[in-house]
């Protein structure tokens, strides 16, 4: 019974690091078959060897095997940055060459301004067709999510978000204003508002979203040819008074898009 315990105990490590990851899990199968053959006993011997072996593939192995695959990472600039480091040791920043260059294009073009690009989920560095979840399409290194602008109460944009994932802190729908997130959850898309889960917390309670600022940065993306679609929630792109035929609604099937941007090349 105790043997049986280890191996689904094993399963579930395997299959959530891979889910997680996509190198985790063949990097935990290693790592037990090192532990099995060394036999120095030491405490916590097994995850010692993991997180080495994992940091050395994530930080060295994978940038370099990761363009056989078409992919790279995203490449990090005083004007683009992770919203959370994790996405980058969790290896879900990587994007296919064209994107890279859309990303540098934008931040040149907003040289001259005090918007930061802030990204969230792009993709994971091998395989087209392999599913970064919970996310329904990123799996072919064209798309990323990106964070909204946000700006201080006196009305300074700042490169800070609102929750420390990056995900879940949203700019709900004024009174006024059509309310496709209400509509979604009474139809029965019940995950439409999942990521209020995905926060990991809440900070910098006093900032606000800057209509403006966020506005400047999605006419910025605009103008590059290479984009396909991008996607925010239809009251965001009413109060901001985008009009443009690339902005497209996600659909209910997906999630929410007021806490973040989705752009994906063509």
């Amino acid at each position: 019974m105790k043997h049986f315990f280890i191996i689904t105990l094993q399963i579930i490590l395997f299959t959530l690091l891979t889910v997680i990851t996509q190198i985790g899990g063949l990097i935990y199968i290693f790592s037990l078959i090192i532990s099995k053959k060394w036999r120095i006993p030491v405490k916590f011997k097994t995850a010692a060897i993991f997180l080495g072996l994992y940091l050395m593939a994530t930080l060295l192995l994978v940038p370099i095997i990761a363009p056989l695959f078409g992919r790279e990472k995203i490449v990090h600039s005083e004007k683009i940055r992770p919203t959370n480091y994790m996405t980058v040791l969790l290896n879900r920043n990587y994007v296919v060459p064209e994107l890279n260059k859309l990303l540098l294009q934008t931040a040149t073009a907003l040289a001259d301004t005090p918007i930061e690009i802030s990204y969230l989920d792009a993709n994971f560095p091998f395989l087209n067709k392999f599913p970064l979840l919970p996310h329904l399409s990123h799996n072919d290194g064209k798309k990323i999510d990106l964070s909204l602008v946000y700006e201080t109460p006196e009305g300074s944009i700042v490169n800070q978000k609102k929750s420390v994932s990056g995900y879940g802190a949203f700019v709900a729908p004024k009174p006024k204003e059509y309310n496709q997130v209400e509509n979604c959850l009474s139809n029965g898309y019940f995950q439409y508002d999942y990521p209020k889960y995905l926060t990991l917390g809440s900070i910098n309670a006093p900032l606000v979203f800057s209509e403006k600022g966020t506005k400047q940065f999605i006419q910025t993306i605009l103008e590059n040819e290479t984009l396909g679609k991008l996607f925010i929630e239809p009251h965001l792109k009413t109060r901001m008074d985008l009009k443009h035929k690339k902005i497209r609604y996600h659909g209910c099937r997906a999630v929410r898009h007021d806490d973040h941007i989705h752009i994906q090349l063509k």
